[in-house]
């Protein structure tokens, strides 16, 4: 029922021209911090203004990856006193089509130690630590709020809800850790479409993090960050052009449909 409503609006919005661009309109940011951090600057958020730097611990840094892995990657710690830590990433990319709409798709490989089925305070240290990733036109900050708290001024979500500028991963919980050794877990957003319209400058800005609702010290390593950026062909339909809002809706729906494509050939039989 929602693929056939999806189909419905994109029909009377687009008519039958509604597709993804390619053809030289994809752009591909990949980072491997092999050597340093490639730009990307870390920032906290969802904490007091005033927080106290003794109990919440917070640090960061680029880094060699811990024992048993290779290569460097950033490092970012922090202690969740506040019940809603968020820790996060974020980097400018350019050289992309000015006031355009883009599908984001991003993958990351994290370094955790941390495995699946833990308890902790307030929730799990691993399965109640939100592995978020998004875009966003403005850039990222933490700005002060009326109650004297760090927020974002994009919407990320909360914990285990994304928003508007980010959607959820998963979480740092990996099944493959054995006493407490760093492992590699890779997440990606399949199925959770993404959407951002570049500023006039042909800029956005990336952004990955993590939301916390575990009431103690997460210790983690960003060792890849991927994103390809797909630009929506704006159709033009007796000499008008869809709005953003509208473009994003077509994404959107187009990454949808590509998935469940995906998923339709990977459970076919296989008749050879």
């Amino acid at each position: 029922m929602l693929l056939a409503a999806a189909l419905v609006v994109m029909a009377v919005l687009f008519g039958p021209s509604a597709a993804l661009a390619q053809d030289g309109r994809v752009s591909e940011f990949r980072f491997d911090f092999d050597r340093d951090a490639q730009g990307w600057t870390i920032g906290f958020a969802d904490l007091p203004v005033d927080y106290d730097q003794s109990i919440y611990e917070l640090d960061h840094g680029h880094r060699s990856l811990p024992d048993g892995l290779e290569g460097s990657g950033i490092y970012v710690q922090g202690h969740n006193r506040s019940d809603d830590l968020f820790m996060y990433l974020k980097r400018r990319v350019d050289g992309l089509r000015p006031n355009t709409a883009y599908a984001v798709s991003v993958s990351i490989d994290l370094a955790t130690n941390v495995s699946a089925g833990l308890i902790g305070i307030g929730g799990s240290p691993g399965e109640s630590v939100f592995v978020k990733a998004g875009a966003s036109t403005v850039e990222p900050l933490a700005e002060v709020d009326g109650s004297r708290h760090l927020r974002m001024n994009i919407d990320k979500g909360n914990q285990a809800r994304g928003g508007e500028s980010m959607v959820v991963l998963g979480n740092v919980a990996n099944p493959a850790v054995v006493n407490l050794e760093y492992r590699i877990k890779t997440l990606d957003n399949t199925g959770q479409p993404l959407v951002v319209a570049s500023d006039s400058a042909g800029g956005v800005w990336l952004i990955v993090g993590t939301d916390s609702g575990f009431e103690g010290l997460s210790r983690l390593y960003y060792a890849r960050i991927s994103y390809t950026l797909s630009a929506v062909e704006p159709p033009v339909v007796g000499g008008y052009t869809p709005p953003t809002w509208a473009l994003a809706l077509m994404a959107g729906v187009g990454v949808a449909l590509a998935g469940l494509g995906l998923a339709v050939l990977r459970r076919a039989p296989n008749t050879r």
